[in-house]
């Protein structure tokens, strides 16, 4: 016998328990059955990204959460000097030099650090804070604290080793600096010091951050800016040639990419210095004097210039996929309703390239904003960006701190701009084609 089931579907009895669930073909419960093949289909389809997801998780998320562990990590000072660090708890700096159990708490934990060879270490970490530690630090080494007499009072020892020993200000820093975590590095990047007596801002020529900052926006969206004007109508031409002109043309704007980064800012050197090239060209034809040479080299201008070279064709591409779908004929149809050129393409063929304007945009003006190699060689001291800040203190001056402190300042400027841009445009409007 058969019997109707909820849906109308006629079920043989041999697939009813005798409870009259509905079983498959093995003999489980249906309903078991099919969460059982859902779950088999989420894994295939996990383990499928499974080597994307590492690879992410590896090349992307990892540095960003040491980058972000770096900006606040300390523990360097409580590392090195922990028997100071917990003397110097119960120290106020307004009484003037620490006592004597202080002193006697570095000379254990200098004696120690100074075996193992990490003081010096220590004293570069605190001399990012007060000029003067690391030497401090250099001169205090094994060889000098075995000199000391223990039965004897410690504190005239170091003075004698250094007066500086002495005085209030490297215990008060390293009193300030003992946390394993700190805010240091965040203030530093905003122009701002942490001291003992509080947060203070920098003294005026140290202020450089905040401006690097604001000058890395304003020349990317200049950047970004200039991209689109030259390259809107290159994209425009593009798509309204014929299929080999096309190609052509694509191949000419795809021709940096087949050269070096460092040839094609090499190149602009040679191109924009005052006895370059330019400059030669303007003084034969006239329009400048021998004696009036532009500078294009050195400055902001130089870094508008060769950056936007290198990132034209990010605006090109997008715009060129999306202006590709364009169908010809709404201008058409708008010019047979009687609007002019300019009407056609404003009302009619603008809006729909908006989506590619906006991919464009955002890629060219991300990728700006992290530049570093084209601004170091063309910018000089006006056009450099904070990126150029950040590659110094990882290769030259090892503040990784404050190196990771900028980084994660810019990722959420980048991040918040990104925000702002999805507020204005919206990032649903996007699109490569």
């Amino acid at each position: 016998m058969a019997e109707a089931t909820a849906n109308g579907d006629i079920a043989p009895d041999e697939h009813r328990s005798a409870s009259g669930q509905l079983l498959a073909a093995d003999g489980t419960p249906l309903k078991k059955s099919i969460r059982r093949s859902e779950a088999r289909a989420r894994l295939r389809a996990f383990l499928l990204v499974a080597p994307l997801l590492i690879f992410v998780l590896l090349s992307f998320i990892a540095p960003i959460a040491d980058m972000l562990f770096r900006s606040v990590e300390n523990e360097i000072v409580a590392d090195t000097l922990p028997r100071t660090v917990e003397a110097l708890d119960a120290w106020d700096p307004q009484t003037g030099p620490p006592p004597e159990p202080v002193y006697r708490a570095f000379y254990d934990d200098m004696l120690e650090a100074t075996e193992l060879k990490i003081h010096t270490r220590l004293g570069s970490r605190l001399n990012y804070e007060e000029s003067g530690m690391s030497s401090l630090f250099r001169k205090t080494n094994e060889r000098r604290l075995e000199r000391f007499d223990l039965d004897q009072p410690l504190q005239p020892q170091f003075v004698d080793l250094d007066k500086d020993w002495g005085e209030v200000e490297p215990w008060a820093v390293i009193k300030t600096f003992a946390p394993r975590y700190t805010w240091g590095y965040f203030l530093q990047a905003a122009d701002m010091r942490l001291t003992p007596g509080g947060v203070e801002m920098a003294p005026e020529f140290e202020q450089i951050y905040l401006k690097l900052f604001w000058r890395t926006i304003l020349l990317s969206c200049t950047i970004t800016l200039s991209c689109l004007l030259l390259g809107y109508p290159v994209a425009w031409l593009l798509s309204n040639l014929p299929a080999r002109s096309a190609n052509l043309l694509m191949i000419l704007v795809l021709l940096p990419f087949w050269t070096s980064l460092l040839v094609r800012t090499s190149a602009w050197k040679v191109l924009l210095q005052e006895q370059g090239v330019i400059n030669d060209i303007l003084v034969y034809i006239g329009i400048v004097s021998d004696a009036g040479r532009l500078v294009m080299i050195n400055n902001q201008t130089g870094t508008i210039i060769a950056m936007t070279h290198i990132l034209l064709p990010f605006m090109v591409l997008p715009l060129y996929s999306v202006m590709k779908t364009i169908p010809p004929s709404y201008l058409r149809a708008a010019k047979s309703l009687g609007a002019t050129d300019w009407t056609a393409f404003w009302r009619v063929y603008f809006p729909q390239s908006v989506p590619g304007i906006g991919a464009g945009a955002i890629l060219v003006f991300i990728l700006a904003i992290g530049y570093y190699i084209t601004p170091e060689l063309v910018g000089g001291t006006d056009g450099t960006f904070i990126s150029n800040r950040i590659a110094f203190h990882i290769s030259t001056s090892l503040n990784w701190g404050l190196a990771a402190a900028l980084g994660s300042l810019l990722l959420i400027l980048v991040l918040g701009l990104y925000w702002l841009y999805d507020r204005i445009v919206g990032i649903d409007n996007v699109k490569l084609g």
